[in-house]
């Protein structure tokens, strides 16, 4: 990629900004307290789908808002400041930004070009969603799957009313007597709109700005973005949305999918859609983990990567939908350096011996991962002498033995990737100029960490240079 001239995100104002927002905990229980901190450093004609094709349950919209007064946000920040314990780099402060006052459990953030932040809550984790980890006797089905719809007829079957005594472990949240499939469609995702509305540097109002992605194959709400007029976009598996406010009443009045087919299989939990960010071509970009993708395009394209995590990108409006990278596991979240370099951190397939990836990804790139190198030959005893993904080594970076159509990642790196941002040079010192920064989630907060780290070219590719924990 040509590396002679620096891009700007389109539609992103960044120049004046000094802070970077990092997510400290990602969509598992037991993380910190639902809590944003700002991490500060001391200086310088789209496809129209239909809206909920078979809406579970309608209601109108309850436009809820929380303001605080100034005292009560002062208290709180005073509050955290003295109750939470963090070790930071000399140099650095972490200030409390939004108490839990003013939001649920948070999975997603996304920064608009006023100020505003924007953050999904999930109540369907491990409650609507599944991990197969808990049902070991749907993956041999899951696997077989090719579509989102193989999906949810296995669902209706599996989970009908009448197995409703085989399915107790289901919760009965429609309280209508029956353990199936519908008690699926109750949860619901939220996005919230939190803003700093008297400029004290503490935001002090939360509006709900959406409730719902209730479908029985609905995942959770798991990225979110704002790009500038076009709208809120938000990933919930099986699609990409776009949210508007058209009435100017804060609620999103206009709900559109503009990309389908996604969360083809049951896989581990937090691997659906999740990190959409606006391109260096102006294009949005957002991954999808090993649960997979069958997307027939608006242009009447169907591409099928149903066993395998990906990075795809379209229009603004739908239009010209792509798989840029494939063979991944769960990238989560990836970002772009200044000329453009798409980079990320691979979580591994939790084998012995096996490592994260820090891997720097291209058009057309396979890294070599399948949602079945996780499962059959490695827990079968009768079917067990051949591990494709261990014994193949696809893990490792690039050696002399290694097959040629995978794309190796750069090196490998630590435990537990969740969080991804860059920072240009327009927050921080200039010694953190070029860095990208990692949140680790290990299973316990006290354990997890953010940590920088810059890149330096090494031929046609990279090679992990500085590498600090920040926190």
């Amino acid at each position: 990629m040509n590396r002679s001239k620096p891009y700007c995100h389109a539609g992103r104002q960044q120049a004046d900004r000094q802070t970077i927002p990092l997510r400290l905990c990602r969509n598992t229980a037991g993380c910190l307290p639902a809590v944003l901190f700002l991490l500060t450093g001391c200086a310088e004609e789209p496809r129209t789908a239909e809206v909920d094709p078979k809406p579970p349950q309608v209601r109108e919209p309850v436009i809820e808002i929380v303001e605080l007064e100034a005292e009560e946000t002062a208290h709180d920040a005073e509050e955290t400041r003295d109750n939470v314990s963090v070790n930071l780099l000399e140099g650095f402060e972490p200030s409390l930004w939004a108490s839990e006052k003013l939001l649920g459990d948070p999975v997603a953030l996304d920064v608009d070009d006023r100020g505003r932040v924007f953050v999904t809550q999930t109540t369907r984790h491990r409650r609507s969603e599944f991990d197969i980890r808990d049902r070991p006797d749907w993956r041999i089905p899951s696997l077989t799957w090719k579509t989102v719809e193989h999906r949810r007829a296995f669902l209706h079957e599996e989970l009908a009313p009448e197995r409703s005594n085989e399915n107790q472990w289901l919760p009965d949240l429609n309280e209508d007597g029956s353990h199936d499939w519908r008690d699926l469609t109750v949860l619901q995702e939220r996005v919230y709109r939190i803003e700093d509305t008297r400029g004290d540097g503490l935001a002090d109002r939360s509006q709900v700005l959406y409730e719902g992605f209730n479908d029985e194959t609905s995942d959770i709400a798991a990225g979110v973005l704002a790009y500038g007029d076009d709208g809120i976009y938000v990933t919930v598996a099986p699609d990409l949305w776009r949210l508007r406010d058209t009435t100017g009443d804060g609620w999103a009045d206009e709900k559109q999918s503009l990309v389908h087919g996604f969360g083809v299989h049951v896989g581990y939990s937090g691997h659906g859609l999740s990190g959409p960010v606006v391109g260096p071509d102006g294009r949005i970009y957002w991954a999808i983990g090993d649960y997979g993708l069958n997307v027939e395009t608006p242009e009447g394209v169907r591409l099928e990567f149903p066993n395998t995590g990906s990075i795809v990108r379209a229009n603004p409006d739908g239009s010209d939908f792509e798989v840029f990278a494939y063979g991944l596991r769960n990238t989560h979240e990836f970002g772009f350096d200044k000329y453009g370099n798409l980079v990320s951190v691979d979580n591994d397939g939790d084998h012995g011996g096996e490592h994260e990836r820090f891997v720097y990804l291209v058009d057309g790139s396979d890294s070599g991962w399948r949602i079945n190198w996780q499962f059959g030959k490695y827990d079968d005893p009768a079917n067990n002498d051949y591990k494709v993904w261990m014994d193949e080594e696809l893990f490792r970076p690039r050696f002399d033995e290694q097959a040629a159509y995978i794309l190796p990642p750069v090196a490998a790196f630590r435990s537990g990737p969740s969080g991804f941002a860059y920072n240009p040079g327009t927050a921080f010192t200039e010694e953190w100029r070029d860095h990208f920064f990692v949140t680790h989630f290990v299973g316990s907060p006290p354990q997890s960490r953010i940590v920088a780290f810059r890149l330096e070219e090494d031929g046609a590719g990279f090679e992990l240079a500085r590498q600090e924990t920040l926190l």
